[in-house]
């Protein structure tokens, strides 16, 4: 197998200061830092990808800000692919599908955020195109939700899209279990 690590949207906007502070960003950051690093000394392909609002009422992510550049934990280096997306699915109108079969990949490690929106769809697409996938569940951060006046803490969801996630649509490890040898 041809494995690549795509990490979705670990960006400023999701740290704290930033307009969408996630539970857990800094340490999620950490854990795929460390994928990042694994995969760089192994010369396997890393791909970045880069949300940037489009949309008349998006709230964070704007085009030209601080908040929307790749967070400084996983910053690209020259050669490492950046792909900027507009939608929570990494492949919907973005060249990710076409680069990834070129290059002959089928087994992809994810990392990134919001593990409820664009880690869990992109996850389910990546799985639906026939990849074999592999999160690390550590390396995704999430936030607090609310539902028909009940507030689901962070961990909660982070645990539920996880746990929907595992067999069907990917094997969830642990960042330092993805990168043992």
């Amino acid at each position: 197998m041809t494995t690549a690590l795509l990490i979705i949207d670990i960006q400023n906007d999701y740290f704290p200061g930033g307009k969408m502070e996630l539970v857990g960003s800094p340490q999620a950051a950490e854990q795929a830092a460390g994928l990042l690093e694994n995969f760089r000394a192994k010369s396997l392909p890393i791909f970045h990808m880069q949300h940037v609002s489009v949309r008349p009422t998006a709230t964070f992510f704007f085009p030209d800000t601080e908040g929307v550049k790749i967070h400084g934990s996983v910053t690209p280096r020259a050669g490492e692919t950046v792909l900027v997306k507009h939608y929570p699915n990494s492949f919907r109108e973005t060249p990710l599908l076409e680069k990834l079969r070129g290059q002959g990949i089928d087994r992809l490690v994810i990392a990134g955020m919001m593990t409820h929106m664009c880690i869990d769809t992109t996850t389910r697409a990546a799985a639906d195109l026939g990849f074999e996938c592999v999160l690390a569940h550590d390396a995704c951060a999430t936030r607090d939700l609310a539902f028909n006046g009940t507030k689901v803490p962070a961990r909660e969801v982070q645990g539920a899209f996880v746990a929907a996630l595992n067999g069907a649509f990917a094997k969830v490890m642990t960042a330092k279990e993805i990168a043992a040898p």
